[in-house]
């Protein structure tokens, strides 16, 4: 275990948006270090957003990342000899860390299309309460809700 917890970074706002949920958006969606790709297919995605809903893009994410993020996870406990999966509160920072990863995971399993068609869909899937990443949060739901019986085990 850890002596001591690494301290938090911090993310500067995006230049498009000024928003820090927007860059650590793109922190999370480039791989092998490609982050200008990255940053075109967020802003990409956030211009079709805005074209199909004819709304701010900025409130249509933030509607999603909050349709997305989870109340209740499942977090697994050794008590005696047996695991129990225990249900806890997620906190904010984790809350929105799983909804943009869920997002991401989301509109990568999409068909067809290019990444950023596909990431407008789920985005705006999500602030409707559709899509699957909307589903994946409701799972983590029943799953809290089916171990209910075990909340008194938390740490």
């Amino acid at each position: 275990m850890r002596r001591i917890k690494p301290e938090k970074r911090e993310v500067l706002p995006d230049a498009r948006y000024n928003s820090v949920l927007v860059q650590s958006l793109i922190n999370r969606t480039f791989t092998r270090g490609k982050k200008s790709t990255a940053t075109r297919a967020i802003y990409d995605g956030l211009a079709i957003v805005a074209e199909k809903t004819g709304k701010n893009p900025m409130e249509v994410l933030d509607s999603a990342i909050k349709n997305v993020g989870p109340i209740m996870e499942v977090r697994p406990r050794r008590v005696g000899g047996a695991t129990y999966q225990v249900p806890m509160e997620v906190p904010t920072l984790r809350r929105t860390t799983l909804a943009m990863r869920w997002l991401l995971d989301a509109a990568r399993a999409r068909s067809g299309k290019s990444f950023a068609e596909k990431l407008a869909a789920e985005i705006m899937d999500a602030s409707n309460n559709l899509g699957s990443a909307v589903r994946k949060r409701e799972e983590t739901h029943k799953m809290a809700e089916a171990n209910r019986a075990f909340s008194h085990y938390r740490a």
